[in-house]
């Protein structure tokens, strides 16, 4: 089987570990698991003896019983049985499309996002149709383009929502309007959803697996939870979409780890406290590149509704891969080039790096600019 190279995990692979500013980074700053306890308002000593006396079985096959309870509780309607745990999102992504996709199906795909969403289902055989996103619509997806773009063959529709890279968030009368749509030709909408939660206002945006029944929702402890090194996600979906990547999963994987599923159920137990954090770090960072977006004559972007990411436009002569790597090479900031999205003349940034190597590494950026 064929598959394009996966451009933005590439450029991760070529130059995350050597970065010393890595604004690149799209997770909330990463917490240890000293800090979880400690958040958590468990004993360290205490917890720490019952990790060292756990023996190291396969564990729960469909996912810890403590951490399906703490993901049923980011949605409205989703109780253990419609869950199903992941080695990340990206296996997530992974085994929906697996799943449900087959030769000659219509995919629809919004574009920039992650490219799991559309190079997976094209190196099945599917026929992908992609719905751009642009910056004079905020990265929203134009409706009456996506009704252009599905027809009876149509299985399934993927969104990003909130949207990596541009930061656009759906709001809940559109994702209805989607489901509408979808449900017109039958088709599924998968929703990769791991920075929901990380808005600039309080609460939970709606999630697709609230609004309908066809609707699937990928989620992650990587981004919102700050806990990436667990390699931890999940599919959330109706009983009998779940029962169907059950099928499929017991081919790539048996069961997630089940210390990582222990420490996750602990970090939900206590979700409020985590998204406080992070939510207070995304909000003071975003705040910061605002300001440093609006003193730099070169610079544009459409500001982020969600998540943590943004597109930076520049007005230079240049690719957006030659921006970057001359960048890195020169001062060891670390972006990503908006062709890893298919764009131009635009880098992503991660802002919810640690405030202070986002404000160094912003000041090297600006230093960077005045030599272009």
């Amino acid at each position: 089987m064929k598959i394009k190279p996966f451009k933005v995990e590439q450029w991760m692979n070529e130059f995350e570990d050597d970065a010393i500013y890595n604004i690149g980074e799209t997770c909330v700053h990463s917490i240890t698991l000293n800090e979880l306890l400690e958040l958590s308002g468990e004993n360290s000593d205490q917890y720490m003896r019952g990790v060292l006396d756990k023996r190291l079985t396969y564990g729960h096959i469909s996912g810890a019983p403590e951490f399906k309870e703490g993901i049923g509780r980011l949605y409205e309607n989703m109780g253990p049985g419609n869950i199903l745990t992941t080695h990340g999102a990206i296996g997530a992504n992974h085994l929906v499309l697996y799943t449900i996709v087959e030769p000659e199906d219509r995919v629809i795909s919004v574009l920039p996002t992650y490219q799991q969403l559309y190079s997976i289902p094209e190196s099945f055989g599917a026929d992908v149709k992609l719905l751009k996103l642009r910056p004079e619509n905020n990265f929203l997806p134009d409706m009456e383009e996506l009704r252009s773009l599905v027809n009876d063959n149509t299985k399934v529709i993927c969104i990003n929502n909130p949207n990596n890279p541009s930061g656009a968030l759906m709001s809940e009368e559109m994702l209805r309007e989607i489901a509408e749509i979808a449900k017109s030709v039958d088709a599924y909408v998968l929703c990769d959803e791991v920075y929901r939660g990380l808005s600039q206002e309080e609460g939970y945006s709606k999630s697709i697996v609230d609004i309908y029944d066809k609707g699937i929702s990928v989620g992650s402890m990587s981004k919102v939870f700050s806990l990436a090194g667990l390699r931890l996600g999940w599919v959330a979906a109706s009983e009998n979409i779940i029962a169907k990547c059950f099928e499929h999963r017991d081919y790539n994987m048996i069961s997630c780890g089940m210390l990582d599923e222990m420490f996750a159920g602990l970090a939900l137990k206590n979700a409020d406290k985590l998204l406080e954090r992070n939510r207070n770090m995304v909000r003071r960072n975003l705040a910061i590149l605002d300001k440093w977006v609006g003193g730099e004559l070169h610079i544009s972007y459409i500001k982020p509704q969600a998540g943590t990411t943004a597109l930076l436009y520049y007005d230079f002569d240049m690719s957006s891969r030659d921006f970057c790597v001359k960048l890195m090479k020169k001062h060891g900031v670390l972006l990503t080039p908006g062709s890893c999205f298919e764009l131009e003349k635009c880098a992503r940034i991660g802002y919810a790096c640690s405030t202070e190597v986002l404000e160094e590494g912003l000041k090297k950026l600006s230093k960077y600019l005045k030599t272009l």
